[in-house]
């Protein structure tokens, strides 16, 4: 049963990137609709476009859990999937706030997506993220050599200088000739997903340019000074194996036989994807702070997953917005 179950996430697999245009073309319509005033017609195409989200998380749910072997990111798309079809129902029952929220998806879509697929604007990112991941990991006295990921033996990536390539004596690699050790830079160590949100979430609210300006001032710099240090201390500590502890139970607990990537999983699965989401909530504060048009979108958020209703500006002591629009 569990073994049917596998097999048929991971042949969906193959249509995640063709649903995310769908989705996003569904919501645009959800939105242009909204705009030119068919409320009825936005609500039926946005219960669609919630519907065919909560499908394309299905099918990333392989990747996340099985291939990627991220216990974040494969509960969360889990649980993605109830919760994109509850917000298209209560967007078609009669909750319009979650227009807002439909916008920002579409946005955060049509910055991330494009990144990923298009060689030509991915390539830049990868390459100068791995520059300035390079030049910071040389202040902690670590030079590891950087070479092309399609260089790497048995590795099905892009020829882009994107791998960072670490030397140890530890017994437990896997090439016990040369005992390499290698990190690649892809766009999901660019931090552009995290951004690609933020950026949704501002673009979507009405508000002044100027206070969402400031708002992206607060938190595109610090998502992406933030992801740097993330990547130095991954790749370092996976590179130089510092987080091999407690082997047995971290190769069991991801369903892995590859005692080298303990300090990985450690490192990356565990440590840096927990503290990335005390990040985000702490980043969503400052957002709000500048911009507390964003509080309705979150307010939205936790009704979806908790069923009750918030008042988080007067819970954050945060002042309303004035009528003049300032701030």
């Amino acid at each position: 049963m569990l073994d049917a179950l596998l097999s048929w996430l991971a042949w969906a697999t193959q249509f995640s990137d063709p649903l995310a245009w769908l989705v996003l073309a569904t919501l645009l319509a959800t939105a242009v609709l909204d705009w030119a005033g068919h409320r009825e017609r936005a609500r039926l195409a946005g219960l669609a476009g919630w519907v065919l989200f909560g499908v394309f998380w299905l099918s990333l749910v392989y990747h996340f859990a099985v291939v990627q072997r991220s216990i974040v990111e494969g509960v969360g798309s889990v649980l993605a999937v109830p919760l994109a079809v509850y917000v298209g129902l209560l967007l078609w029952q009669g909750r319009d706030s979650l227009f807002v929220l439909s916008r920002a998806v579409v946005v955060m879509g049509l910055v991330f997506f494009p990144v990923e697929s298009v060689a030509a604007i991915q390539r830049p990112l990868v390459e100068t993220v791995t520059r300035q991941t390079e030049f910071l990991m040389s202040l902690t006295g670590h030079d590891p050599a950087v070479v092309s990921g399609s260089a790497v033996e048995q590795r099905d990536l892009d020829p882009y200088r994107n791998t960072f390539v670490f030397m140890t004596d530890l017994p437990y690699t896997e090439e016990t000739e040369t005992h390499r050790i290698t990190y690649t830079i892809l766009v999901a160590c660019t931090g552009l997903g995290s951004m690609a949100i933020f950026a949704g979430l501002v673009a979507a609210v009405e508000a002044p340019l100027r206070r969402k300006l400031r708002a992206l001032a607060v938190s595109l710099p610090v998502i992406y000074v933030l992801n740097l240090f993330r990547n130095v201390f991954i790749g370092v500590t996976f590179g130089k194996q510092y987080l091999h502890v407690f082997p047995d139970v971290v190769l069991a607990l991801f369903a892995s036989e590859e005692a080298p990537k303990v300090s990985y999983f450690v490192g990356d699965r565990i440590i840096s994807q927990s503290l990335s989401v005390v990040a985000l909530v702490g980043i969503t504060y400052l957002v709000v702070r500048e911009l507390p048009e964003v509080l309705a979108v979150v307010e939205d958020l936790l009704f979806v997953v908790t069923g009750s209703e918030y008042d988080l500006e007067g819970a954050l002591d945060i002042g309303p917005v004035r009528a003049d629009g300032g701030g």
